[in-house]
């Protein structure tokens, strides 16, 4: 569901609106229906909305209205005006996509944003989704390291460290924490993209890529190890590349993911380029995640400006780490 008040519901409807059938499982969202119906009804949105039981009712329901697995908020939704009053139900719909993807009654799960101000007032202690998707598997006992990709076409950039202020990235980055990113990165490019032998550039830390220590000493101690641990093991990767000259589009030819060492440097690049159409895919859990890679916009919510194309992607990328369509396998996604 993500956060009621911003574009989450107005996304999901126009995602049903553009979804290509014959390419795109069914999906259905997990969340208030009532919300669906009132926001369709003010934004003029021809979408009919049905309330189901159980996900497998969703796949006889998807080409004529959008499936809806029901989940009462616990308030008035007022566009743009987060309240508290609904964290609960925020909170609740995450935990019950996961779980309904560990019980393989949906075959992957795309989040909505989420506004996490609004979730921690409501006692949730988790940085974002990621971190706490992470949690629900180790509940049950699960393997969850995960690690962020953002994906436009074929261009993928990924950063190793994620929430950290810049200060702390140098103390927490380790030859094992770029090794693990970039082994689990060339693994999900190997199974889920039919990249075979993947091509990894891992960026520098500092600038230049420490200018032969000049700059500061971790590109030699931390990042070049990790990329001749890397080589030893039969992944082509190559670097530390200056991030100043890996992203242009001649750059970008030569590798298949851009392994970063902090946050920005991975995020920036991607989102001046493709800003309406990257999608975060998280790699790592259990299942498969994915979500748009933009916020939950409240100056716009309710507005009907929102675009769907982030969504839409993530959507469609979910459903094809999945093995394809409905043709294929009738079990559903869960938004």
């Amino acid at each position: 569901m993500g956060e009621p008040a911003g574009v989450g519901p107005e996304l999901t409807l126009r995602a049903w609106l553009a979804a290509d059938r014959a390419a795109m499982r069914p999906f259905f969202f997990l969340g208030d229906e009532r919300l669906l119906r009132t926001t369709a009804a003010s934004l003029n949105l021809n979408v009919d909305v049905a309330a189901i039981d159980h996900p497998h009712d969703a796949p006889g329901l998807f080409c004529s209205a959008l499936p809806v697995l029901p989940l009462p908020l616990g308030g008035p939704v007022n566009a743009g005006a987060p309240d508290a009053g609904n964290a609960a139900a925020t909170i609740r719909s995450i935990e019950k996509a996961a779980r309904l993807c560990l019980s393989g009654e949906a075959c992957g799960m795309v989040t909505n944003p989420i506004h996490k101000s609004t979730l921690y007032e409501a006692g949730f202690r988790a940085p974002g989704h990621t971190e706490y998707l992470a949690a629900l598997c180790r509940e049950e006992n699960l393997p969850a390291n995960p690690v962020m990709m953002l994906v436009a076409d074929d261009f993928r950039t990924v950063p190793v460290t994620v929430h950290l202020p810049l200060k702390a990235v140098p103390e927490h980055l380790s030859v094992a924490l770029v090794t693990r990113a970039a082994r689990q990165v060339a693994a999900c490019l190997s199974e889920h993209f039919a990249v075979p032998s993947p091509r990894l550039a891992i960026a520098g830390l500092n600038p230049h890529a420490g200018e032969a220590g000049a700059m500061g000493r971790e590109d030699e101690t931390i990042v070049a190890r990790a990329v001749a641990d890397l080589r030893a093991a039969g992944i082509a990767a190559t670097g530390p590349h200056p991030a100043d000259s890996m992203f242009h589009a001649g750059a970008r030819k030569t590798y298949d993911a851009a392994i970063c060492m902090y946050h920005d440097q991975a995020l920036i690049p991607i989102k001046t380029i493709a800003f309406e159409r990257a999608v975060n895919v998280t790699i790592g859990l259990p299942f498969i995640r994915t979500s748009p890679d933009h916020g939950s916009a409240l100056d716009i919510a309710g507005s009907g400006k929102a675009d769907p194309c982030s969504l839409v992607n993530a959507l469609l990328l979910a459903s094809s780490m999945a093995g394809g369509s409905e043709k294929n396998d009738m079990r559903t996604g869960a938004a």
